[in-house]
């Protein structure tokens, strides 16, 4: 430092050849997404430090090392080209993080000879990659000049931009958790953690307790920051929080980082495949979407908008990027409200995180900075998101590396705004075709979604990204991460057709006409079956031996309640009540609760609702009823365990029941039961109540089978209970001591394991001749799992909303008396995988197998 500490100067970290970072063979480097700088070819076969500074960051594989300096300018030291993929061979680390270093100290020694085997470049870029307020000057240095060892490279020189102060006024809290989000701290949950900031008025601090640097801390106000962090489940996290609500804010903040998030989303089974036995002129890639496609493959290409490089002058500008900020932001909360009164959550979720994103600070501070160096508002924003998106494809985080595609669609949408080319069409595409992009925003994947293609194949992306939910939500099959060669397929492909077959995982480029026309056949059968089974959805499931089940919804609340009826649902086998607790700084009242309960019963027209009572705990949260903190949630107070310490929040919930009128198709659920003194006590509340409020009629009352003693106490409950209902998902987890929320578990987590079959078997016989016997967990959505469940004795299934007709039609094709009679056999093989495979043996022999081709036309 120097010049009254107006200077900076950076010196050569290597002796070397300068080259310049534009004309560096990576495109990451050479288009300055990183930052500015410059690189040298190295001479020498140790790196030092090119000025003072403290190492915030050293890579796994001892390839790069991130310095900050007194004055908060970073810089990362990238040694050679594709180095990562050494692995650390032939690099020996001589500093670690939180070391201060001064200029000209080692960072690391380096084999040359063995790094240029395994290396594209022994090129060593160094990277500005935060200037807090420091402008580069132009380099003095020629491309192709020879620098010494310590030699004055780069010189910085600080801008006239002032800090404000955002310090808030308030008292200061803290608090530690434990980060429960299984996908880290992604796009949507930062975006709702400073939603929690703004709304309480304080500042949120999130500090990754691993690391003994602020450098891996940020604000909450930024969700750049906070997904930069890098965090991933199990993470030790402090809070900050300053303000007048500081610790309404940390319980909120708490309540939403400690909770699993729900698999609203989930990712076929199918999409992480060990091993692909490719066949030649096939492609392999994840299955984001499933199902099969034909037609030919066509390449989808969008340029961005032309925006000018140069900008005339940063007042002028800065006004033009708020006013093409402002514009975007209301199309996107245009765009979510519209999705949220059409019920579709997913595409909602992601405007709103999409929104969050566009607000954040950081990036339009990088904006900004581009601006003030004489860029124009668009080519300032182009920049601004080239360097934020090259960051996250650089965390090593493949949810957050799954975001570039939103970041992109943000660079779009705001440079439409700046562009005069604003009319510039999306490309044409031929109906029913299989469209390859190397990635697609999620914008662009709604533009193509309308043109109606056959299916997708992206080089990029991921199986997590806001594109695979897009393309599952619609039922586009889809495949992603296929590579480099999927675009040159594209580029060279004819107007033949390619198969996808978005199950297995491959793309055949050059398929025979005989297997054109077997796909095709099957593709046909598929939809006219599904076009069958819609039109028959609101007809009753009866089984070909004469039994007749019900086939009802789960739902969240009432808007899905019309969408249950809609899609045929003989009735309500599970509203969630939970939903109405969650996201509120306190428990909803009476009348709320009440509102929302009829308009569940007023959607279905007389059928049956089933309601189940507040389910809180384990992997669920209120941040207004803080819970004692214990080893295993999930075996803690829970469910019916709750209402011994909280009885104000029973007797709110059942006075709101009891004022649904009629109370005849009004059912009360109570979760979590182990014996049959909680359902007595909860029915007896329910008397009191019904005679305080002058009621003659009773709502029927039943428990859900989610334990083991529930399901081998099954007799005594039933006799007590007027329905049961079987959760499977957690009735699944107790039996086999696997936690349903850990992602290892999940595969071996399994329905068909023959203990949890036993269990399953044990509460119909013991609900025999006393109550029906239903089944609301997620294995009901599974065609071949429900047939089983039927022909073990269960009287109603309870799946999703759309899952309904699929449903249905399964069930009138199967003949339950042949399949329970299968029922010893399979209870006494060794483990689920062997029942899978016997169950599904058994329905290829009885042609009930893949329900979803032939089924319907055999029947």
């Amino acid at each position: 430092m120097s010049d009254a500490n107006q200077s900076l100067t950076l010196r050569a970290p290597v002796a070397g050849v300068v080259v310049p970072l534009t004309a560096v063979p990576d495109p990451v480097f050479a288009s300055l997404t990183l930052g500015e700088g410059v690189a040298l070819d190295p001479l020498d076969e140790c790196l030092h430090a090119p000025c003072d500074g403290k190492v915030v960051q050293c890579a796994r594989t001892h390839h790069a090392f991130t310095l900050k300096t007194e004055a908060g300018v970073e810089l990362l030291l990238h040694l050679g080209l594709d180095t990562v993929e050494l692995n650390g061979e032939g690099i020996e680390p001589l500093v670690v993080v939180g070391d201060h270093v001064r200029a000209g100290d080692p960072l690391c020694r380096f084999d040359a000879d063995a790094l240029a085997l395994g290396a594209s470049a022994l090129i060593t870029p160094l990277v500005i990659t935060e200037a807090a307020g420091w402008q580069l000057l132009p380099s003095k240095h020629r491309e192709g000049e020879r620098v010494s060892l310590g030699e004055p490279l780069l010189v910085l020189t600080r801008t006239a931009i002032e800090q404000s102060d955002t310090g808030a006024d308030g008292p200061l809290a803290e608090r530690r958790v434990t980060l429960a989000l299984a996908s880290g701290l992604h796009a949507r949950p930062a975006a709702r953690l400073r939603a929690i900031a703004r709304q309480h008025s304080v500042n949120l601090t999130v500090q990754h307790e691993g690391s003994s640097d602020n450098a891996a801390s940020a604000s909450a106000a930024s969700l750049s920051a906070l997904m930069n962090l890098g965090l991933t489940e199990g993470a030790t996290l402090k809070l900050t929080a300053q303000g007048a609500a500081a610790e309404a804010a940390l319980d909120d903040a708490e309540c939403l980082l400690t909770t699993p998030e729900a698999d609203e989303h989930s990712v076929p089974a199918s999409s992480t495949l060990a091993s692909v036995t490719l066949k030649e002129g096939e492609l392999a890639g994840l299955v984001a979407s499933p199902g099969l496609a034909i037609g030919p493959l066509v390449s989808y290409q969008l340029p961005l908008p032309t925006v000018p490089l140069m900008g005339e002058g940063e007042a002028v500008e800065t006004a033009r990027l708020k006013k093409a900020l402002l514009s975007v932001g209301e199309a996107l909360a245009n765009a979510e409200a519209q999705a949220t009164r059409q019920g579709q959550s997913a595409e909602a979720e992601i405007f709103a995180a999409h929104s969050a994103w566009l607000e954040d600070p950081d990036l339009a501070a990088a904006a900004g900075k581009h601006i003030s160096d004489g860029r124009s508002a668009g080519q300032a924003w182009r920049e601004a998101l080239d360097g934020e998106a090259a960051r996250l494809a650089a965390s090593g985080n493949t949810l957050l590396a799954a975001r570039v595609a939103d970041l992109r669609d943000l660079q779009r949408r705001v440079m439409v705004e700046l562009s005069d080319d604003q009319q510039a069409a999306l490309p044409e595409l031929p109906k029913g075709a299989v469209v390859v992009a190397d990635e697609l925003t999620p914008s662009e994947l709604v533009a193509v979604a309308a043109q109606h293609p056959a299916g997708l194949c992206l080089a990029g992306g991921g199986t997590t990204s806001h594109v695979a939910i897009l393309a599952r939500a619609r039922g586009i099959p889809c495949l992603v991460a296929m590579g480099g060669s999927l675009i040159e397929a594209a580029n060279s492909a004819t107007n033949e057709s390619v198969i996808l077959d978005a199950e297995n995982g491959r793309l055949a480029l050059s398929p025979s006409a005989a297997q054109r026309s077997e796909v095709a056949e099957r593709i046909d059968a598929r939809r006219y079956e599904a076009e069958k089974a819609q039109a028959l959805a609101h007809e009753p499931a009866m089984t070909q031996d004469g039994r007749e089940i019900e086939v009802c919804a789960n739902i969240g609340g009432a808007e899905e309640a019309r969408l249950a009826a809609d899609s045929g649902a003989d009735g309500v086998g599970l509203l969630r009540s939970e939903f109405l607790f969650l996201e509120r700084d306190s428990a909803p009242s009476e009348a709320t609760q009440r509102e929302e309960y009829q308009a569940a019963v007023k959607a279905l027209d007389g059928k049956p609702v089933i309601i189940r009572t507040l389910d809180i705990g384990a992997d669920k949260q209120l941040p207004y009823l803080r819970l004692p903190s214990v080893p295993n949630p999930a075996l803690g107070v829970r469910g019916a365990r709750l209402w011994a310490s909280q009885p104000e929040l029973l007797e709110t919930q059942l006075r709101a029941l009891l004022g649904v009128t009629p109370l005849a198709t009004l059912h009360i659920m109570l979760p979590m039961v182990t014996e049959v003194g909680e359902l007595r006590e909860v029915r007896k509340r329910l008397e009191t109540l019904a005679c305080e409020m002058g009621l003659e009629a009773r709502p029927r009352l039943g428990a859900m089978i989610e334990v083991p003693s529930a399901a081998l106490c099954a007799r005594s409950l039933a006799a007590e209970a007027d329905f049961l209902s079987i959760g499977t998902n957690d009735l699944t987890q107790y039996a086999l001591a696997m936690d349903r929320e850990d992602p290892a578990l999940t595969a071996r987590a399994d329905v068909l394991h023959p203990a949890v079959l036993r269990l399953i078997q044990a509460t119909v016989d013991g609900a025999k001749g006393h109550c029906p016997v239903g089944v609301c967990g997620a294995a009901a959505g599974d065609e071949r799992v429900a047939l089983l469940l039927v022909a073990l004795g269960v009287d109603e299934l309870s799946v999703e909303p759309a899952r309904v007709p699929a449903v249905k039609a399964a069930l009138r094709c199967l003949n339950a008396a042949a399949l329970a009679d299968e029922i010893p056999a399979l209870l006494a093989l060794d483990d689920a995988t062997a029942v899978r495979q016997h169950l599904s043996a058994w329905l290829a022999q009885a042609n009930q197998t893949d329900i979803t081709t032939t089924t319907l036309e055999r029947c």
